[in-house]
């Protein structure tokens, strides 16, 4: 595990991407609504991309290893945690949630950001996952700065999702972003503050909790991209790539 650091130049560059990319990802968000495919939303996010001069970093994620991602978005229904495929067969339904991960490269460099949103009313207890996900996302956040340890941002959010009745996932983790979609270090969302790899200045992280409704573990499906919760329980996720600085953090994938 090795430390990335960037340049003030290549944070300048992250910030405008993902200021395109939050952009993008609040066009998605406005279009979720009962009847829409989750192809749909696709295929505006690609446009919305692509419109401003930024190109879908998922799109073909993963061909070195033969089995590339064949959408610009990840459309993650229910008790899908992440990395669903969208499909023009995958109508919303009111009282569903939808997880809307996104990645782009804007001159070079990359940054990742996620959201889940209700389509239509939602039940009150899928109501709050997503406000605890959200929340236990703001919570990691206020751990990030320059010599802070990485266990810190784990055990915020972890505490804040277990003691609200929810399972942090454990299989899968944030992770360092910039010069490629994953690099390192990788960014647990548990873990023990005060351990763990020490926070620089320059660092750029995704940070994401994935958060069940119901037990933390997870399968793969045969499509050997989807991720689903292993007892059927809702799950929720958001995400936002994050500088380190010396006081603290910035958001870089903000409008």
């Amino acid at each position: 595990m090795k430390e990335i650091i960037k340049t003030k130049q290549e944070i300048k560059v992250m910030r405008a991407g993902g200021r395109i990319l939050a952009q993008v990802l609040q066009e998605v968000v406005a279009a979720v609504r009962p009847g829409v495919t989750t192809h749909q939303l696709n295929e505006l996010a690609e446009q919305a991309l692509r419109s401003r001069g930024a190109k879908p970093s998922f799109f073909g994620y993963g061909a070195e290893a033969g089995n590339p991602y064949p959408a610009t978005l990840c459309t993650s229904v229910g008790s899908e945690v992440v990395h669903a495929i969208p499909s023009p067969k995958l109508k919303l339904k009111s009282g569903q949630i939808v997880g809307l991960d996104i990645g782009c490269w804007y001159q070079g460099l990359c940054t990742d950001m996620a959201v889940t949103v209700p389509v239509g009313q939602v039940a009150e207890a899928a109501q709050k996952l997503l406000q605890v996900t959200a929340e236990s996302l703001r919570q990691g956040l206020k751990q990030v700065r320059a010599g802070a340890r990485m266990g810190d941002i784990g055990a915020a959010i972890q505490s804040y999702v277990e003691v609200s009745g929810f399972s942090v996932v454990r299989q899968l983790v944030g992770h360092g972003v910039g010069h490629s979609v994953h690099e390192d270090p990788p960014v647990p969302n548990f873990g023990r503050a005060g351990t763990g790899l020490e926070l620089k200045a320059g660092m750029t992280l995704a940070i994401e909790p994935m958060v069940n409704m119901g037990l933390p573990e997870v399968k793969v499906l045969a499509d050997s991209w989807t991720v689903v919760t292993a007892d059927g329980s809702l799950s929720a996720h958001f995400e936002h790539t994050v500088a380190v600085t010396k006081e603290g953090y910035e958001i870089l994938t903000l409008i």
